[in-house]
């Protein structure tokens, strides 16, 4: 029986991996719902091309993704949706009792003690899709969380791992987008290039797998060929290699626990290189407020998000210089984070406070 998959973010980059893996495994997944944010042609097309007739364009709101999400009856979703706006959908799915392939790293950094609440409610499953995290959820998954010492997450050090401090300050959005490794969209290859991106994959494997701040290292390594690793207690290192394409950790959510022969190329490791560095904590300051985040927990990770996503999307649009984003961030998280969320409302309550004390810090950057 072919397993039913829903790709909310279809258009995006995790969804067109996705439904590149169900075009050439058609014995195994079959397109039961899609969803887009702004292309609706292109959204028309998919559903034309996978004969999926129930699909979502993100003007209908919540009340039609609730529709979608309960009229597919997936066995799993991909959660592609990027930023805070993918919250929402995570919630909707698990109250369906779907299982999630969660690419979504906001829902994690935000909520996820709720999430995974939720999830045990209702007999479903979360599973990694950010290559880093699914590369950490497999070696958890075989080793055991008691035989690991600290989990190992790498980062590619984008495209300004070289820079010296005062370049930074004169870099231009176009020169933030041109990531050396990986192609994504705007948003994420800008969170690379400053290391927000990484500072929250940090809050989020503190979050998915139990582990104190304290037990996370971040290792730059340019290539991007090992996602992450784990040091178990003996002082071991065991790592996840494979190219750096999305297509690996989606196929491993789609197929878990199995391991499945499949149509993606099998990696060469005599056909390449590779190096490993310290990060610049103190150049790409947004790393080390991640930590900081983590350590304070509470709703200081939901600030952390908040105020990066104003801080980016202003520097985007031209409002504001490279290094803006990170005094963006501090002066948030320099507020009152105390308050756990007991409800996804609290949790949006805090994100809302924190924004508009980030617009706050813009102004005063400018």
């Amino acid at each position: 029986m072919r397993k039913r998959v829903l790709v909310l973010g279809c258009t995006g980059s995790i969804g067109s991996s996705t439904l590149d893996i169900v075009r050439n495994m058609r014995d195994k997944f079959e397109v039961v719902g899609l969803s887009a944010n702004k292309s609706a042609s292109e959204l028309k097309k998919l559903a034309d091309e996978f004969s999926c007739p129930a699909t979502l364009f993100s003007s209908e709101g919540e009340e039609g993704l609730e529709r979608l999400i309960k009229s597919t009856k997936a066995d799993i979703a991909v959660n592609g949706v990027a930023g805070a706006a993918g919250l929402m959908p995570s919630v909707k799915v698990l109250e369906n009792g779907i299982d999630l392939a969660l690419a979504n790293k906001e829902t994690v950094v935000m909520a996820y003690p709720l999430i995974k609440a939720l999830a045990i409610a209702h007999n479903a499953r979360i599973l990694p899709v950010d290559s880093e995290h699914s590369a950490i959820f497999n070696l958890v998954e075989r080793f055991g969380t008691d035989n690991i010492e600290s989990l190992v997450i790498t980062a590619s050090g984008g495209p300004f791992r070289e820079f010296p401090k005062e370049k930074l300050a004169l870099v231009k959005p176009e020169d933030a987008l041109k990531h050396p490794t990986w192609k994504m969209g705007k948003k994420i290859t800008l969170d690379s290039a400053d290391l927000a991106n990484k500072g929250l994959e940090v809050i989020e494997a503190c979050r998915l797998f139990g582990f104190s701040s304290s037990k996370v290292e971040v290792v730059v390594h340019p290539q991007s060929l090992i996602h992450s690793m784990i040091r178990t207690k003996d002082g071991e290192l065991y790592a996840q290699i494979s190219e750096p394409d999305m297509k690996h950790p989606i196929l491993s959510a789609l197929t878990w626990d199995s391991v499945i022969e499949n149509y993606l190329p099998k990696f060469d490791i005599t056909k390449h290189t590779m190096s490993f560095f310290p990060p610049r904590y103190e150049d790409f300051p947004l790393l080390k407020y991640a930590f900081e985040a983590a350590e304070r927990g509470k709703s200081t990770p939901i600030a952390y998000n908040a105020a990066n996503e104003v801080g980016a999307y202003a520097f985007l649009d031209g409002k504001c210089n490279f290094l803006d984003i990170p005094r963006i961030v501090r002066a948030t998280l320099d507020e009152n984070w105390d308050t756990e969320p007991s409800s996804i409302e609290e949790v949006l309550s805090q994100d809302s406070r924190a924004r508009k004390i980030a617009a706050t810090a813009l102004e005063k950057a400018l």
